[in-house]
């Protein structure tokens, strides 16, 4: 039997979900709404209607669409998260997500960790100065591509002849990194004229106010790492990652990495 979503509980739905993304970042929140979008649009019917054989019927269904392990625990996590956030509120009278176990997924994580010599290879065969500003800076400083991309040039302050960058992080954290002088360096030299209150990194797009996206973070990254002859399919966040593995090698305290 087909269920009708009237516009008032259609709007009810919305609502719960406008409430459950309140203070999240906007690329946690957009992948939490497509998230909650595919779980409406697979049940036909509104959130408070749900039940735990259809969320189940859901799980199920991601897996037939041939998602790896990963992809399917992050959406099932996303469901769960807005199924106990509407119970917890009192929209939902039972948390119909709470006996579902999201897909267990592989550690992958070793095989995400890019050698020296390989980050070297990236950062050195980019030409273009904005882009290998922005390699350079993921990697020696660690930052999250989202941070890369909300820098401000109010956010850098010179420190004899070098420099450090403040970062407001997940969860609201503020955090001072020092950059190599070589790297402080071609940041000023890539300034110019830039005002205090412009981006660090501009987009030729500026439909996203003028700072550069994640998506193009992301292109770049993956160009780097073709032209260094790396056949995996790596992201920004393999940077990162290589910052925190080759400082703990390089014998740094694991409490001062774990803080970036």
């Amino acid at each position: 039997m087909t269920v009708l979503v009237t516009p008032k509980a259609a709007t009810a739905s919305e609502q719960l979900v406008n409430l459950w993304l309140g203070g999240k970042s906007r690329h946690t929140a957009d992948y939490y709404r497509r998230s909650a979008k595919r779980l409406e649009e697979f049940v036909g019917k509104p959130l408070h209607l749900v039940t735990f054989a259809e969320v189940q019927a859901f799980a199920t269904h991601l897996e037939s669409l041939g998602l790896a392990a990963s992809s399917r625990r992050s959406i099932i996590s996303a469901v769960k998260s807005l199924l106990s956030f509407g119970n917890k509120i009192g929209v939902l009278s039972v948390n119909v997500g709470a006996p579902l176990k999201p897909p267990s997924a592989p550690d992958t994580l070793s095989e995400r960790i890019l050698s020296e010599s390989q980050v070297s290879v990236m950062i050195a065969l980019e030409t273009e100065p904005r882009n290998h500003a922005v390699l350079s800076l993921l990697y020696y400083s660690g930052l999250r591509v989202s941070e890369l991309c909300s820098l401000r040039w109010r956010h850098l302050l010179s420190r004899g002849e070098s420099g450090q960058i403040t970062v407001y992080g997940k969860g609201g954290k503020t955090r001072s990194i020092v950059l190599p002088k070589s790297l402080w360096q071609e940041l000023q030299a890539l300034r110019g004229e830039a005002g205090v209150d412009e981006p660090v990194f501009r987009s030729r797009n500026h439909s996203h106010g003028g700072h550069l996206h994640r998506y193009s973070v992301d292109r770049i990254v993956k160009a780097a790492s073709l032209r260094a002859g790396i056949k995996s399919n790596v992201s920004p966040h393999w940077l990162r990652h290589a910052h925190a593995s080759h400082a703990l090698e390089r014998g740094a305290k694991i409490h001062l990495v774990a803080a970036t």
